[in-house]
């Protein structure tokens, strides 16, 4: 069993056990993947402040999350096809969060249903949902959340249409992959993965084949899914959706102190600031660079959360410390499922936390609740350069990094 010290540990033996196409589906943005660059690469930018002769003792990362109690403020976000990284993917990693005591968030396009992961588990998860044409699918889809006993609905907002994943057109991505020559070849390397599919009845997009009207194959999927992303979504169907479900209400994908305002107004409990990872709109800017405009916008009014780019505790530290309420992780517990499977998602969020802890204590504080902008040292033209409100900028404590 190899030493894991960090994410990129998991992430290198991600790579080595996953097939390619699903690796690639993982580790990739759209167009020139320059937004996904930056959500890691901002937060390096940001410095953290050092104290010491300070009691370290008594430490806690414990926080809430929708008035839930959460073991450090991180939540799995939702990622699709899960389980094509790692046979019955999404039920591992549910299992995993539910373990360690953080929410699990599973996606529509999960390769396990919500069936699936209801039966293996036995804490309420959260459900996200993609809003697609066909209404009585939705509304079906939504049903069965709720009988699932789905605590928390995650509405995405920033996929009405794919953004344009290179990687993926060029490995011919599907689930489960075509035989091709190339694929053979690359699976023929990967034998512990493929003998943990052939164990497995779990290889099709479980929420939507046999749910949707006239889907039951592989080749009526992708046609059906091709069609049904809901092009004309907007603020009036998002109140829709809310008025139907009946627990809390999240809304992801949030990049705009405009838009983050309008999403307190269709009543959402919490709000995801994200680009999705950098796989839409390729030149958006990092979500760390985002945050304090919104946290300026609604601070107090819902819960902030962040999501893309996190690949550390002391990542989560710095939206923590830049005022967000909570965090969402993708690629960091994903890497860690492509790894070792249920295991390997606990290594990860058990990595974030350690890392969390360490650096709350070296930064003087013993307690997530009590990060703030006191904690950092941020680049001066760090969010001036794109200021939206430079009144309220130079009034925020911002300490500059040293000439």
């Amino acid at each position: 069993m190899p030493v894991i010290t960090c994410i990129e540990d998991l992430k290198r033996l991600h790579k080595r056990r996953a097939p390619k196409m699903f690796f690639d589906y993982a580790e990739s943005g759209s167009w020139t993947e320059q937004t996904f660059r930056e959500n890691t690469t901002d937060f390096e930018q940001i410095r953290l402040r050092q104290k010491v002769a300070v009691d370290m003792s008594d430490r806690s990362t414990a926080a809430r999350m929708l008035d839930e109690k959460v073991a450090m403020p991180v939540a799995l976000a939702p990622v699709g096809m899960t389980g094509m990284q790692n046979a019955d993917g999404e039920i591992k990693a549910a299992r995993a969060a539910e373990k360690f005591g953080v929410p699990f968030t599973l996606s529509t396009m999960s390769i396990c249903s919500i069936e699936d992961v209801a039966e293996h588990t036995s804490a309420p998860f959260w459900f996200q949902l993609y809003v697609m044409r066909d209404e009585d699918f939705v509304d079906r889809i939504l049903e069965r959340a709720k009988r699932a006993g789905c605590s928390t609905l995650v509405l995405t907002l920033d996929l009405q249409l794919l953004g344009q994943r290179h990687k993926d057109l060029k490995n011919g991505l599907s689930a489960p992959p075509k035989l091709t020559p190339a694929t053979l070849l690359d699976l023929s390397t990967r034998w512990r993965w493929g003998l943990e599919m052939l164990g497995t009845k779990r290889r099709f997009f479980g929420n939507i084949v046999g749910h949707a009207a006239d889907v039951e194959d592989a080749r009526s999927l992708m046609k059906w899914t091709a069609e049904q992303f809901d092009l004309k979504l907007d603020w009036e169907k998002v109140r829709k959706i809310a008025q139907k479900w009946d627990g809390k209400l999240v809304l992801k994908g949030i990049l705009d102190a405009e838009d983050a305002k309008k999403a307190v107004e269709c009543g959402a409990d919490a709000i995801v600031v994200s680009n999705h990872g950098g796989r839409q709109l390729d030149g958006a800017l990092s979500s760390i660079r985002v945050l304090p405009s919104i946290v300026r916008a609604v601070k107090g009014q819902t819960e902030i959360w962040l999501d893309s780019g996190i690949r550390s505790g002391q990542d989560v530290l710095k939206a923590l410390a830049m005022g967000a309420d909570g965090t969402m992780i993708g690629r960091a517990w994903l890497y860690g499922l492509g790894a070792m499977g249920e295991k390997g998602v606990t290594t990860s969020l058990e990595v974030i936390r350690k890392e969390l802890d360490l650096t709350m204590a070296l930064c003087g504080e013993r307690d997530v609740a009590n990060l703030g902008r006191h904690n950092l040292l941020v680049p001066e033209d760090f969010e001036g350069r794109w200021a939206d409100d430079p009144e309220a900028r130079a009034q925020a404590e911002i300490h500059t990094l040293p000439a």
